[in-house]
């Protein structure tokens, strides 16, 4: 390997391509869909039935295996899914967890934030609270690697910026 990269690099005319067989060729990508479903509830009726059939996906087995991966949350939690589709009507799909906002809404028994951040206060929650959204998050495949205590001031940001004071403890 050294040889072929020496060799390679000091006659720039000679175009000899690595391949072994034990390298797995990429898949050719189709699409890149981005959807919203309740967890446990995709079915082959829109928005999923559309977005995945002009791909032709296997609808079926895309409900089943999401449905499997999200049976852990309450029924009616908004999932953020992407599928990657490919061009020979294969697919992946990560899921992720609802927004923090969305926790954050629950937690605190709102509909929405306060219109005036930072002069209005909506509601209050714990430091409890926090730490529960956090270790939700940190499920998610994008933040698996990080540390508990940075996700929790995340957290905390995006709490302020809703106008929900968070204190250590609820009196």
């Amino acid at each position: 390997m050294v040889v072929w990269l020496l060799s390679s690099i000091s006659n720039p005319n000679h175009h000899n391509h690595f391949q072994s067989s034990t390298m797995s060729v990429p898949k050719a990508v189709a699409a890149t869909i981005r959807l919203r479903v309740p967890a446990g509830a995709a079915r082959p009726a829109p928005p999923v039935g559309p977005a995945l059939g002009q791909y032709r996906l296997n609808l079926m087995a895309f409900c089943k295996d999401f449905n499997a991966r999200t049976q852990k949350f309450k029924a009616d939690t908004p999932m953020s899914v992407t599928i990657t589709a490919y061009k020979d009507n294969t697919f992946d799909f990560t899921v992720k967890s609802p927004s923090v906002t969305w926790y954050l809404k629950k937690a605190a028994g709102i509909e929405s934030g306060s219109t005036r951040p930072g002069h209005v206060t909506a509601t209050t929650l714990s430091l409890r609270h926090v730490y529960e959204i956090a270790k939700v998050k940190q499920s998610d495949p994008y933040l698996q690697n990080m540390p508990l205590e940075s996700i929790s001031k995340s957290i905390i940001g995006t709490a302020s910026s809703m106008g929900i004071k968070i204190v250590k403890d609820l009196d």
